[in-house]
């Protein structure tokens, strides 16, 4: 069995832009509130929030610079 035959992921790659990178930071999400649900707002789990906003709102500019660039 393969990763996208699973019952739940199947949904976010068929309806995903077939990128990996925004996939995985789509499914970590949930696991990171998680996270913070058990951990509480320690220094670890502020850190972890940081870093997936960080890279969440760095994708996405570097995504559009470089389709740009493409398309010039």
């Amino acid at each position: 069995m393969r990763v996208d035959e699973l019952p739940v992921l199947h949904h976010v790659f068929d309806s995903g832009p077939d990128d990996p990178v925004f996939d995985t930071l789509l499914l970590g999400g949930p696991p990171l509130i998680g996270v913070i649900a058990v951990v509480g707002r320690e220094p670890v789990s502020v850190v972890l929030v940081v870093l997936y906003l960080l890279a969440f709102a760095g994708y996405l500019p570097y995504k559009w610079v470089r389709n740009r660039r493409q398309e010039a």
